[in-house]
């Protein structure tokens, strides 16, 4: 099986001054989690390894750049699966750590269990000698501005949940093992405490060697009402294409729940899709040593990978 990966930056807008470095951000997680691929590792580490990528980069709304809560603080939440086993790991409400899908790993790897939340969560990474970063090490002036701007008396939250960057990985390695991984700071002045579909198992991401991996992004609750990552899998399971798949459970999702969303799609096959019923959706996949990305519909730039690692090198 040739290996490939398919990364997600977020569906929503993304304002012009931010595209680059938007595109930029998937580019080099598809890149990354690529070469580790190529490697010979496997799917799991490929998608840790570009979620990780993306919580580094402040472009995105996850990790380092996460929106914030009503009070002010980032509270994030995460998934991982193995499509091997079905394992998963998953972790929500979590605060002041740097990689929460790291956390989600381990999760999966080192207890019984598939969800640790808020204070339980924060007790295991201690356990697991996960260093501890200031809560304000997480906060951008991005994300602050946003959250000032939502306090005020007339403004309309809404508005500014249009750019948020849920950010997601799938691959399928030589072996022929799927795995998914999202990662989230979730909805800007949300309730403390609230998780939405992302360390969800079956909305926020799935993954089985069966049928493929899904990572989902968008309205939260709209793509838990629907189990949107699920139903795209049991579409595919019916005969449907990614593609076809994917727009169908979205179109279903925004006729039935008027929600709209982004996912990517890889089948056992290794075929692959991004698609979305947002404005825009940063994404990247890495196939047959082809680079594709995107962000608007219908868009599909293509770089060889050799020369699209060059340029990472060079710092292009």
């Amino acid at each position: 099986m040739k290996p490939v990966i398919v990364v997600h930056g977020g569906a929503g807008r993304i304002f012009k001054e931010r595209e680059e470095g938007c595109r930029a951000g998937v580019v080099r997680a598809a890149l990354q989690g690529y070469t580790v691929l190529k490697q010979g590792g496997s799917a799991i580490d490929a998608v840790e390894e570009a979620v990780r990528s993306m919580e580094d980069d402040p472009h995105f709304n996850a990790g380092c750049g996460s929106v914030l809560n009503e009070k002010g603080q980032v509270e994030m939440d995460a998934i991982i699966m193995d499509g091997k086993n079905l394992d998963s790991g998953a972790v929500s409400a979590v605060k002041c750590i740097a990689n929460p899908i790291k956390l989600a790993r381990l999760v999966m790897e080192k207890t019984k269990h598939m969800l640790l939340t808020d204070h339980g969560a924060h007790l295991f990474a201690q356990t697991m000698g996960i260093p501890e970063v200031p809560g304000e090490k997480l906060i951008t002036e991005r994300s602050r501005e946003r959250w000032k701007k939502n306090l005020e008396p007339d403004s309309n939250p809404e508005d500014f949940q249009k750019d948020l960057g849920t950010v997601g990985a799938v691959a399928i390695d030589s072996e022929g093992n799927v795995a998914c991984a999202t990662s989230t700071g979730g909805l800007s002045n949300k309730l403390i405490g609230r998780v939405g579909d992302t360390a969800c198992i079956g909305s926020g991401g799935y993954a089985d060697n069966h049928s493929g991996a899904i990572s989902t992004t968008g309205h939260g609750e709209s793509i838990m009402k629907v189990v949107l990552a699920r139903l795209i899998l049991y579409h595919m399971e019916q005969g449907m294409s990614p593609e076809v798949a994917a727009d169908s459970a979205l179109d279903y999702m925004k006729t039935r729940v008027g929600g709209l969303g982004g996912v990517i799609v890889v089948n056992k096959a290794g075929e692959w899709a991004a698609r979305f019923s947002t404005k825009q959706m940063s994404w990247a996949t890495v196939k047959d040593d082809n680079l594709y990305y995107g962000i608007y519909a219908g868009e599909k730039y293509t770089k060889p990978v050799d020369e699209a690692l060059a340029s990472e090198r060079e710092g292009l």
